[in-house]
């Protein structure tokens, strides 16, 4: 059986041992929150975190001395060590900041390829900011989504309509009361053989498209009445708000992070929650080589993966170690059994 595993080391360190020890190929999603090049310090104060850096007050959490092309050369080598370990079916996830994420992006077309690059997902990570600068108030950073091959893991997300989604998309309502929208039941192209272009009820699709599917499907969506018929004798497929299982997750999210967090920069669960369900499966191996306070590592123990944690700081360790106590202790989420390393 697969252990979980909690490496403490420099997470050079740490790949290459994962490399040397059997998991070359094993990995089947990455997520990770690097630093974000930003040349000061962050520190943890009486149990609670800073959420700038360069603080003078504190325990350091972690540094983030290294700018420029130093930052990029330093992530660039444990990119490169990672997607050794990722299987066929991975993805990675890279949380940056919009200062250096376009250099970092830049370089990771050169690691992953462009064909690999799936999206540049903006998060909004805060409320509005009123400070005093000249620009606009930042409340985003971003998330570069990368797979290794085209045939990565991907089990489609969906988000619930809210009743402002149900009302603005599903604008009609049947005798039932029951919402729904109409949609065409053609498609742009031409086709020459099968049996999409061929009459339905008389008509056949318009100039240059072809019907969704054969005429024989569409003949029994008419019988089950799942075809709404304008007054100028247009057919349109039904589809009704409570047969759709929501809407699909767009590259905008907002999951902002914890207001009082335990550890600098601590991400949002439920977004680590969206990604480990998306692109990993039930006993895939989740990564993340940058873990601080643990989050990655609790929501994949929670989503039933296995996972691997590394960090340096001492303090990280440390909380992650509590975070992952507290989900032993809850009767509702899975055994987080592990081994601990210290390198």
């Amino acid at each position: 059986m697969q252990n979980n595993i909690l490496i403490q080391s420099d997470n050079l360190t740490g790949l290459n041992y994962l490399l040397n020890n059997g998991f070359k190929g094993k990995i089947d999603l990455v997520y990770i929150d690097p630093p974000y090049a930003t040349g000061g310090n962050f520190t943890v104060t009486n149990g609670r975190a800073t959420t700038i850096s360069n603080s003078k007050k504190g325990q350091i959490a972690y540094t983030d001395t290294l700018t420029g092309d130093n930052f990029i050369k330093f992530l660039r080598k444990r990119l490169i060590l990672i997607k050794e370990l990722m299987s066929e079916y991975a993805s990675i996830y890279l949380h940056i900041d919009y200062k250096i994420g376009h250099y970092v992006k830049v370089m990771m077309d050169d690691v992953f390829g462009k064909d690999n690059f799936k999206n540049d997902i903006t998060r909004i990570k805060c409320n509005p900011k009123n400070f005093d600068r000249i620009g606009y108030g930042n409340i985003k950073d971003l998330i570069l989504f990368y797979t290794k091959t085209q045939k990565p893991i991907w089990n489609e997300p969906r988000k619930k309509y809210s009743e402002k989604d149900l009302e603005t998309l599903f604008t009609k309502k049947d005798k039932a009361g029951r919402r729904y929208a109409i949609s065409p039941i053609h498609a742009p192209g031409e086709i020459e053989k099968g049996n999409s272009n061929k009459p339905f009820k008389g008509i056949l699709p318009p100039a240059g498209r072809h019907w969704l599917t054969d005429v024989e499907t569409l003949e029994q969506w008419d019988n089950e009445g799942l075809i709404e018929w304008s007054s100028k004798g247009n057919p349109r497929k039904i589809i009704y708000a409570d047969e759709k299982e929501g809407m699909r997750v767009q590259d905008i999210w907002e999951y902002k992070d914890p207001q009082y967090p335990d550890y600098p920069t601590e991400k949002n669960a439920q977004m680590l929650d969206l990604i480990i369900k998306t692109s990993s499966n039930e006993k895939s191996i989740v990564l993340d080589c940058f873990c601080g306070s643990g989050t990655t590592l609790q929501s994949a123990q929670i989503n039933n993966r296995y996972w691997i944690g590394i960090d340096q700081s001492e303090l990280a360790i440390q909380i992650t170690k509590q975070k992952i106590e507290k989900n032993r202790n809850d009767i509702y989420s899975q055994k987080s059994e592990y081994v601990f390393l210290i390198m």
